[in-house]
């Protein structure tokens, strides 16, 4: 990445300025709409209108699992990472040596999967807003994603970006919204009285909204804005639960637009389920808006998967370590760019393996959490810090919840 505008450690007090309050606050904030723009991807948009089209109302009970699934997941990580001031891979080499590569290599891995069908869902939306190719859409998104990337103070601009979109997603879904007859009572009735469950649609929401790469985009964010230590903590918790409510909300609203074209007998295309909804909502004027909507998720999940992901790449634990290595970041970032772009254009096919990679992330979720909790325990980690139990209670009914629910679903498979 480019010359970054904010360096060193952010620690803020009581008695400090308020600017150095409002830094904090728009670094946690910063951090807050990376992880939830990143889960709110092509991806995001595939499974929420597939699983609709084939659960109706009772897809409310998994999104009610994923919303609590999410709160435990972030409040642990991002609280973890931040306290120990060390991202993930270097944390989970320290509990156990080589632990670390192997989380590098799941994490990047999934978002090096994840981003082939981003760069896709942008270029898709390109064609449907102006008609050009899906390919040459994507090489003209991964060129925008690379000169945010390389550009001074290339952080700030990525963090405007990002929020500029979200706004952008919100306005389309609300207005999809407004002119749709929503079933409220069935939806709600069967988020907490479900009459068929899925743990496949659990594994694979939870996998696509906190899996992978997404668990630690909050964090890692965090940690390059300078935010460590555990007076931080308030501002962890502000941007966790900021960005689990954005990601939350949004998906609720897609949700109930695809539950109104359901209940009423239309079903919604399998190659392009999301784009169903919006041209059944408002015709060609949807179908026009669902393009914008899929461009702005494919290049917000671009920025935050790649961000991410090329994050895990990072050991160092010295200023030196970090010099050296912020000297062939920018190259690492236009090569897994790049790389993405290359398998869609010569590939193809997103949609499907955003539905798959999804359930990877699924998989991964337990493991990256186990270790993360085990890391809370260890003194020469996270100091003096007393990571609540509540935390680390629910942290491991997740874990335990997802192994369960991942396994069920692999068997299922076969």
């Amino acid at each position: 990445m480019a010359d970054k505008e904010e360096t060193g450690t952010v620690k803020v007090s009581a008695d400090q300025p308020q600017t150095m309050k409002h830094s904090a606050r728009s670094i946690a904030m910063g951090a807050a709409f990376l992880m939830a723009m990143a889960a709110v991807g092509p991806g995001f948009l595939t499974q929420t209108a597939t699983f609709t089209g084939q659960m109706g109302a009772n897809f409310g009970f998994a999104i009610l699992v994923c919303i609590i699934v999410d709160i435990i997941v972030q409040m642990n990580i991002w609280r973890i990472i931040v306290v120990s001031g060390k991202r993930a891979q270097v944390i989970a080499n320290e509990v156990l040596p080589g632990l670390g590569y192997l989380l590098s290599f799941l994490v990047a891995l999934g978002g090096l999967f994840f981003n082939i069908g981003n760069i896709g869902g942008a270029g898709l939306g390109l064609n449907v807003l102006f008609g050009i190719s899906p390919e040459n859409g994507a090489v003209i998104a991964a060129a925008v994603a690379i000169g945010i990337f390389v550009v001074k103070n290339a952080l700030t601009v990525m963090d405007r970006t990002v929020q500029l979109l979200a706004i952008v997603k919100i306005g389309i879904l609300i207005y999809i919204i407004s002119v749709m007859a929503v079933p409220y009572q069935s939806a709600i009735q069967h988020t907490f009285v479900p009459t068929q469950l899925s743990f496949y649609a659990i594994v694979t929401i939870v996998g696509g909204t906190v899996g992978g790469y997404i668990s630690f985009a909050g964090g890692h964010r965090l940690l390059e804005g300078g935010l460590k230590g555990k007076e931080n903590i308030k501002y962890v918790n502000e941007g966790a639960l900021t960005g689990i409510g954005i990601a939350s909300a949004i998906r609720v609203m897609l949700f109930l637009a695809g539950l109104s074209v359901v209940v009423l007998g239309d079903k919604l295309d399998p190659t392009n389920p999301a784009a169903s909804i919006f041209r059944y909502a408002a015709g060609n004027f949807g179908y026009r808006f669902f393009g914008l909507l899929l461009l702005a998720a494919g290049m917000t999940s671009t920025l935050g998967s790649t961000f991410t992901s090329t994050s895990f790449l990072d050991y160092a634990v010295s200023s030196k370590g970090q010099s050296k290595y912020n000297q062939y970041r920018k190259w690492i970032i236009i090569g897994f760019i790049v790389v993405s772009t290359a398998i869609f254009y010569f590939i193809g096919s997103p949609a499907q393996v955003l539905v798959v990679v999804g359930t990877l992330n699924g998989f991964i979720l337990p493991i990256a959490l186990a270790i993360l909790l085990l890391a809370s325990t260890k003194e020469k980690i996270i100091g003096d810090y007393h990571h609540p139990r509540l935390l680390i209670y629910t942290g491991w009914l997740v874990v335990i919840f997802m192994a369960y629910a991942s396994i069920n679903t692999l068997i299922g498979l076969f």
